[in-house]
């Protein structure tokens, strides 16, 4: 089992995500979307890395969960940038994307960490 967030492709992708992002606002004169926007972003790497570094299961999976959610309110941003013309389609749709996989990687590995645990407890002795 991985025990380092660096190591995790889900943290590199969201990692990568949240600098194009970044960038890409960078010349939004519209301060108060572009640091909602670039703040859930910035906030699934750094929840994936927290939730890493937590000693406790419990306290891991809220981190890995504030992340996936932080995953749905970066595609509810992004969708509205389009709307509003602040983000164009093509960059926009492929966020969209990104993050639809990334809550979905962020799904299973919370799955396996349960289940790791889980395992874990069966075998261990009495």
């Amino acid at each position: 089992m991985t025990t380092q967030f660096e190591e995790l492709e889900v943290w590199k992708r969201s990692a990568r995500l949240s600098v194009e992002i970044y960038k890409v606002l960078r010349d939004c004169r519209d301060y108060s979307f572009k640091d909602q926007l670039s703040r859930s972003g910035l906030s699934v790497p750094s929840n994936i890395a927290e939730g890493f570094e937590r000693e406790s299961l419990k306290e891991s999976l809220n981190f890995l969960s504030y992340a996936k959610g932080s995953c749905g309110e970066l595609r509810t941003q992004t969708y509205i940038g389009i709307k509003i013309g602040y983000i164009d389609t093509v960059t926009g749709t492929r966020w969209i994307a990104e993050s639809k996989q990334i809550s979905v990687m962020l799904a299973g590995l919370i799955r396996t960490r349960r289940n790791f645990v889980r395992q874990q407890s069966r075998t261990a002795p009495t």
